[in-house]
């Protein structure tokens, strides 16, 4: 293997973890698609940040696009709380409503730059190598985006470390966390904020819709595998890292597209799981029940 075989396998490390453990939380708070809505949502304000800035600075477009993302989280929660409308229903308004915005933008106002719907939403993890972080006396740092992604993992790893007691409380039972004083709503807010900033932030290496794979596909399999959070976050974490590694191999090995083959093997992990699951899988069940079934006598 190349080094370049190793910055992609790790860049998609460094990604699929931040998102594994926010999906945890995700997946617990029966939100699994907000990630979806916040990857849509987020091209007005990257074409706005774009517009006013006139450049495609990684980090001016990551505020622009973060800050349109807490904003998708505001109006969702606005919807179903004073809206009355489902949570299905508050994502499906607003991440269309804001996306179809953004193409709008995109095609009355970037049309002579090298802006456009695919740069913004499908990244190619395959470029990882070719854009270097270079400082300005010439030292190659690393793939801009690995670098990026390290910074992602440590900011999310230390937000859920600080705020796991709270996040949990306000995960599993909201009622009885405010009864002790911990705010739901704002630690829902934080949470969406850093599922926003992990999306933005991704967005230019995997690609926005991978991440929404990398969000759901870990924690579900994790979900399957124990009942415990912390060793769940663990579990969706190591396999975000397999999916990563297989994925890429599997890509290479059938010269195909290395998103769609990490988002594959997070499928079939996630299969695997639901039919093996120790205490939930469905083949696993089925072979408890015909061994506990008691034996009848002729």
């Amino acid at each position: 293997m190349s080094i370049n075989d190793w910055y992609i396998i790790l860049t998609a490390s460094v990604v699929s973890a931040s998102c594994a453990i926010l999906g945890c939380f995700l997946v617990l708070r029966k939100m699994a698609m907000v990630g979806d809505a916040i990857s849509h949502a987020v091209l007005p304000g990257i074409v706005i940040a774009f517009l006013i800035s006139g450049s495609r600075d990684s980090l001016i477009m990551v505020a622009g696009a973060s800050a349109i993302g807490l904003l998708t989280t505001f109006i969702i929660e606005f919807l179903h709380r004073r809206g009355r409308l489902q949570s299905d229903a508050a994502i499906g308004v607003t991440f269309t409503s804001l996306f179809a915005a953004g193409v709008i933008l995109v095609s009355a106002f970037t049309g002579k730059i090298d802006l456009d719907q695919d740069c913004v939403l499908y990244g190619e993890i395959a470029y990882v190598p070719l854009d270097l972080f270079i400082t300005d006396g010439g030292t190659i740092v690393g793939p801009r985006a690995l670098i990026i992604g390290v910074v992602v993992l440590l900011f999310i790893s230390g937000f859920v470390w600080i705020g796991f007691r709270p996040l949990a409380l306000t995960t599993f039972d909201p009622a009885y966390a405010g009864t002790i004083g911990v705010s739901a709503a704002l630690w829902h807010y934080l949470l969406m904020g850093s599922v926003s900033v992990t999306t933005v932030a991704s967005f230019e290496s995997v690609g926005a819709i991978l991440v929404v794979a990398l969000l759901i596909g870990p924690a579900t399999t994790s979900y399957l595998l124990t009942d415990n959070l912390k060793i769940m976050i663990l579990l969706s974490v190591l396999t975000g890292i397999i999916a990563s590694a297989g994925g890429y191999f599997l890509a290479v090995r059938m010269d195909g597209s290395i998103a769609g083959a990490i988002a594959s093997v997070n499928g079939v992990l996630f299969l695997l799981a639901m039919l093996f699951s120790p205490r939930h899988g469905l083949i696993t069940k089925k072979i408890g029940r015909k061994i506990s079934a008691p034996v009848q006598s002729e």
